[in-house]
């Protein structure tokens, strides 16, 4: 087998696919999803477009099926970039899920891919504008977010169910988390001159969002998108763009850091007209 570098993308979707498109010639991109068919749709778009991509189920809240994706990865080349967009949303899945998944398998993915990157690798991990709008932990809590093994994670006095209200409240820990593990494994991933940063997207039109913003909550976002200073969702190449720029060598300077790409919503969220009566969310 002619060996080539690796590109791992997981969460076959509108955003990863943008940024593979930016960053992945030249490499082997192996494509992961819990859903075989949506890894089958993306790869067949991308191999149209002269990448060379092979797909694989991998499962987010299943060590296992972490270990077995890279494992099968790395039968192609070494592992030069990591992409993970894999997730489930608040409107998708329980407030387990959401925890087993955007937490504990995203921790889990970050640590792993970060003992096998190659030197001089870098990875880009998809977190949210929703973790930004959660009051702010404990130095406490964050550093136990960061630090605690991955297999203490859930076990984690505030992740339990009494003290987690509603499944929006859960992805907001799970991605807070994302954050705050990024910071930790860049340590780790600096050991071997590789590079890991976050970004934090806002209302971003794909297929799963159009249908939401057609949906019972479609005043919602439209008010979202009026009030916010960009005055528009935004979309999975511009999400790419920030990522190309991360991965790229003109961020060689930028590990460890989170970028909220939200047309200003947060802000606006904050200081704006988006700013609620109480802050719940």
């Amino acid at each position: 087998m002619n060996k080539k570098d690796v590109m791992l993308l997981t969460g076959a979707g509108q955003i990863s696919m943008a940024i593979a498109r930016r960053m992945g010639y030249g490499m082997k991109i192996v494509i992961g999803d819990k859903k075989l068919e949506n890894a089958l749709r993306i790869s067949d778009t991308m191999n149209k477009a002269g990448f060379d991509t092979v797909v694989s189920e991998m499962d987010l809240s299943s060590c296992e099926s972490i270990f077995a994706f890279i494992a099968k990865a790395q039968q192609y080349g070494e592992i030069a970039m990591l992409v993970n967009a894999a997730g489930v949303s608040p409107s998708q899945a329980s407030i387990e899920t959401i925890l087993r998944v955007d937490l504990y398998g995203t921790a889990v993915l970050l640590e792993e891919v970060g003992k096998v990157i190659k030197p001089g690798g870098v990875g880009v991990t998809i977190s949210s504008q929703s973790g930004h709008r959660m009051p702010a932990l404990t130095p406490e809590k964050d550093e136990q977010l960061a630090m605690v093994p991955t297999e203490e994670l859930l076990s984690l006095d505030m992740l339990q169910p009494q003290n987690i209200r509603d499944t929006l409240h859960a992805y907001q820990m799970a991605k807070r988390c994302n954050v705050k593990r990024v910071m930790a494994e860049s340590v780790k991933w600096g050991r071997r001159c590789a590079r890991i940063n976050s970004i934090s997207p806002g209302i971003i039109v794909t297929p799963l969002a159009l249908d939401e913003f057609n949906g019972p909550r479609g005043d919602f976002y439209k008010n979202m998108f009026a009030k916010c200073p960009a005055g528009r969702p935004g979309t999975a190449d511009e999400v790419a763009n920030v990522a190309a720029l991360l991965m790229s060598p003109q961020g060689a300077f930028i590990t460890g850091a989170d970028f909220l790409v939200d047309g200003g919503a947060t802000a606006s969220y904050f200081y704006g007209p988006l700013k609620p009566e109480t802050k719940i969310e």
